[in-house]
């Protein structure tokens, strides 16, 4: 190295240049570390899933089967201007059960199949193993759920979620 004649030293061409790209790729680290950094933090900030020990219960889902039931029968008796049959739900089988957040509130999607006897006036139809799949918010205060629905907004044609408050019949305690 060179010396100049106030004591500073002067590189050669090739010593500034590796100085130079040294710094360059410090910097680089140091705006990928923060980088980094930051999408840890907005990861930590998000909503938490929930525990699968709140999820619905098997009356719960039960229920929901009901609601959604219930509104077809009477949109397709209506539509066909034939009375609404009753029906019964037994057997059913939640197969996965997945906690997710919807609109950054905690959910679950809930998967399986029930057995449907429908109760028409002349006959009576069972079925085996008819899917389901839904989606279940808990109300904040714990003693209702509601369904999510994907919809589509018909202004924006986007999907959105729909949610329909479903009515817990409280159960009598056997004697």
């Amino acid at each position: 190295m060179q010396k100049s004649l106030s004591g500073k030293q002067i590189l050669q061409p090739w010593q500034s240049f590796s100085v130079n790209l040294i710094d360059f790729y410090r910097h680089r680290l140091l705006n990928w570390l923060t980088l980094g950094l930051i999408c840890f933090s907005l990861n930590a900030c998000q909503s938490a899933l929930p525990p699968l020990e709140f999820a619905p219960d098997g009356a719960v889902v039960q229920q929901v089967i009901t609601f959604q039931l219930n509104r077809t029968q009477t949109a397709l008796s209506q539509h066909l201007n034939a009375p609404t049959p009753d029906f019964e739900i037994s057997k059913i089988n939640v197969k996965n059960i997945e906690a997710i957040a919807v609109d950054n509130l905690p959910a679950y999607h809930l998967t399986g199949g029930y057995d449907l006897k429908l109760i028409l006036p002349r006959q009576t139809v069972t079925q085996k193993q008819n899917p389901f799949d839904v989606y279940l918010q808990r109300q904040s205060e714990g003693k209702s759920w509601r369904l999510l629905k994907k919809d589509i907004d018909p202004r924006t044609n986007e999907e959105k979620w729909g949610s329909y408050l479903v009515e817990l019949q409280a159960t009598e305690p056997e004697s």
